[in-house]
């Protein structure tokens, strides 16, 4: 049986993503203003660019093109242009049920992202799913943002609840990582990046979307810590 068959006191999420389905529009705006900057972008550098925060994209970027890229105007540039068109925000397949499944089972749950609070908040209004959130933390509320487990445990400590009876849901390779080192039982549903036989070690289940684990919940008995309900996950298979 797997691990994520046993009874848990909370979820947290990843945004863009996993709850969110914004990283296939972001991927086009960054090419495209790489390209209206005079840089050529790739799909090796933009994969290491998802999940990743903005100091360590801004680096990544300075790396990859020199210490004359401009990484103030390129984020700049970028925001505008989601902004205009991330009017309405889409939500991942399978998400916004799941979420809804789990906060009437009266599962805590959080949003853990790397993108910074007006964002966040922003996104997540716009897509209609935050009211489901017990806590949202974001870059601002971290000192170290993921692959640190700071965004994790910082969730964790505000709903209360043992990092190690949480799951966690995650599509990038840097959120994996913080996820697991916050010792969280991690499910990768991957988006843009395929996870390696390494990051696929580091999760309890690697699913095709939201959809399929809200296909496997099902109600748990009470455990010893108290919590009404609990659910159980089961990876496919």
């Amino acid at each position: 049986m797997s691990p994520l068959a046993h009874p848990f006191d909370a979820v947290i999420f990843d945004m863009d993503g996993t709850l969110l389905d914004t990283e296939a529009v972001f991927k086009a705006i960054v090419y495209e203003v790489c390209t209206e900057m005079g840089f050529a972008m790739t799909d090796g550098v933009h994969g290491r660019m998802v999940g990743s925060s903005h100091e360590a994209t801004a680096q990544l970027l300075i790396e990859s093109f020199g210490s004359h890229f401009p990484y103030t105007l390129f984020d700049e540039k970028c925001r505008t242009i989601m902004k205009s068109r991330l009017s309405e925000v889409p939500v991942k397949a399978g998400a916004r049920e799941l979420v809804t499944a789990l906060r009437e089972l009266g599962v805590p749950l959080a949003v853990a992202t790397s993108s910074r609070a007006n964002h966040a908040m922003g996104h997540l209004e716009a897509a209609g799913v935050i009211g489901f959130f017990d806590t949202i933390v974001t870059r601002d509320d971290v000192i170290n943002p993921k692959p640190h487990p700071e965004p994790y445990l910082t969730a964790a400590r505000r709903l209360k609840v043992d990092p190690v009876h949480c799951v966690a849901f995650e599509d990038s390779i840097s959120g994996v990582r913080a996820a697991h080192a916050a010792g969280m039982r991690t499910v990768m549903v991957p988006d843009l990046v395929q996870p390696s036989d390494e990051i696929a070690a580091l999760c309890v289940a690697v699913l095709e979307s939201m959809a399929h684990a809200h296909e496997h919940l099902v109600t748990a008995p009470r455990s010893a810590n108290g919590l009404q309900e609990h659910l159980q996950v089961k990876s496919r298979g």
